[in-house]
């Protein structure tokens, strides 16, 4: 099968970005080149908004690079987008006239509409969110939006960004505390024009460069376990904390500050001060990090053209679809094991043992699409696989905590590599719910043991309660001997997190 990439070029008002993605089996676009340049174009808009021709020679350059790159690839489509700073420039037509003729690029102008419109589009078509308010930092402008039931309601472009700010507020690269106080209160002022941002108490959806390195810092502070920047969570006291921690450092030290380019250091509090500020107006219920944006939120509309909607309509099954393709699962068995833990777990919850609630079922349902994938990589460490893959790679319409919990379900082998799984993360589990995540991977586990020679032989089963004892029919068709002994050896993790004993009896349908 033949590759499709594609590339992107996104002039922003502080760098300039190429990015290209491939598009893989499932239809998804994976990026795999991320080209950056800092080109500050701001910095080269004059008083009357015109773009200097030293800004325009940056420009220039910049995007010739860009080309070079891109022209290692066969692109299926080349989009060149532009935002703020050439969207305020009134020389606009000779810029992209310029660039047409030095490049061959039909530089699009993006309206502030369109830039709040993108940077909404790739949130809800990458995270779990139905209803939010995202927030998009640029050099130039700052973009937010209000969606609700995944359908933007709301969009404003501020005519601020990180650079204006620091040049308007800040006499020198660091701020006094004064000037920081005359920030805060200007940005609260501008934020509260808008109605439809106050008081929302709906989480707060950070997009862009600053945004991604406030995580970055975050996760670097705390010494973070898991990997991933996408759909991470920040509360109310995590961006006050890192804001005073990055104030009270000299510029030499915060250049070095893990987690922050070096070229953001002069912007990033100008950047922080936006998202707090707007997180106190909104009163919101925690900043999580898009790690989608602009640039994703264009091709996504690019994809969804011929589907009537540019929503894609579940987030989370294209993504577990995804891994499916990726890791050639076969979607038999998984339907098959689904079958059977379903029947196991509701009768186990009818009967009330376990303490399952209806709930829990959505979890052992999502792991048993992705059980055992480390088998893929080494089937004789598929445990050790399938959890590092699962809990360290970005999985859209998964809150970092569901990744986690995904990952010790499908990984379930026996309680000791279980503990040894979860040991960095204990203290994010009460004991109860580690009990419950260990009940429910042995379920799992079982279930895939009933199916091992993947003949669907199991047909189905049927449970009885006799004391302390648990009796399981399992009504076969052909030889069972295989799925018999499988069986026999992995109930001991059931019965141990059941308390009780299992006793089987594989009998002919």
């Amino acid at each position: 099968m033949s590759k499709s990439y594609y590339a992107i070029i996104d002039v922003g008002s502080n760098t300039m970005r190429l990015v290209i993605y491939l598009r893989e089996k499932g239809g998804r676009l994976r990026e795999i080149e991320n080209v950056k340049a800092v080109a500050r174009l701001r910095n080269h808009l004059k008083k009357d908004n015109r773009l200097s021709e030293e800004g325009i020679r940056t420009l220039l350059t910049t995007l010739t690079s860009f080309k070079e790159v891109a022209q290692s690839y066969q692109l299926e489509e080349m989009v060149c987008v532009a935002t703020a700073t050439i969207r305020q420039a009134t020389n606009q037509e000779e810029i992209t006239e310029k660039v047409s003729d030095h490049t061959g690029f039909d530089m699009r102008i993006l309206s502030e509409h369109e830039e709040a419109y993108y940077g909404y589009l790739a949130v809800v078509n990458s995270t779990p969110l139905t209803e939010g308010i995202t927030v998009d930092i640029g050099g130039g402008s700052t973009e937010v939006t209000y969606f609700k039931d995944r359908e933007l309601v709301e969009a404003y472009s501020f005519p601020f960004g990180a650079l204006t700010l620091q040049q308007d507020f800040f006499k020198k690269e660091l701020p006094t505390e004064d000037e920081m106080s005359n920030l805060r209160q200007y940005l609260m002022e501008q934020f509260n024009t808008l109605p439809w941002l106050q008081k929302r108490k709906v989480p707060l959806v950070g997009i862009g460069g600053g945004a991604r390195n406030l995580v970055q810092i975050d996760q670097n502070l705390k010494e973070y376990p898991l990997a991933g920047l996408h759909q991470y969570k920040m509360k109310d006291s995590d961006l006050s904390f890192v804001k005073n921690y990055l104030f009270t450092l000299p510029m030499k030290k915060l250049q070095k500050v893990e987690g922050l380019s070096k070229d953001r250091a002069d912007i990033i509090l100008p950047a922080t001060e936006v998202f707090h500020s707007l997180y106190d107006v909104s009163q919101s219920s925690g900043f999580i990090l898009s790690r989608k944006g602009l640039r994703d939120g264009v091709f996504y509309e690019q994809l969804t053209r011929d589907m009537g909607t540019n929503l894609f309509p579940n987030v989370l099954e294209e993504s577990i679809q995804e891994l499916v393709t990726d890791y050639d699962l076969s979607v038999k068995q998984i339907n098959h094991v689904q079958h059977l833990s379903n029947e196991l777990f509701h009768q186990l919850h009818e009967k009330g043992i376990g303490g399952l609630r209806k709930k829990d079922w959505q979890e052992v349902k999502r792991a048993s699409y992705v059980f055992n994938l480390g088998d893929y990589i080494d089937s004789e460490a598929s445990s050790q696989h399938t959890f590092y893959l699962l809990a360290n790679r970005t999985i859209d319409g998964l809150m970092h905590m569901e990744r986690l919990r995904l990952a010790l379900l499908a990984s379930f082998k026996n309680k000791t590599l279980f503990k040894q799984f979860l040991h960095p993360y204990k203290k994010w589990f009460l004991k109860d719910e580690r009990k419950k995540l260990r009940l429910l991977g042995a379920l799992l586990k079982f279930c895939y043991c009933l199916d091992s020679t993947r003949r669907q032989t199991v047909e189905n089963l049927e449970l009885e309660v006799d004391g302390d004892d648990l009796n399981m029919t399992l009504y076969c068709k052909g030889e069972w001997m295989p799925e018999e002994y499988q069986a026999e050896k992995q109930k001991k993790h059931l019965e141990k997190s059941l308390k009780k004993s299992i006793n089987l009896s594989f009998v002919e349908k």
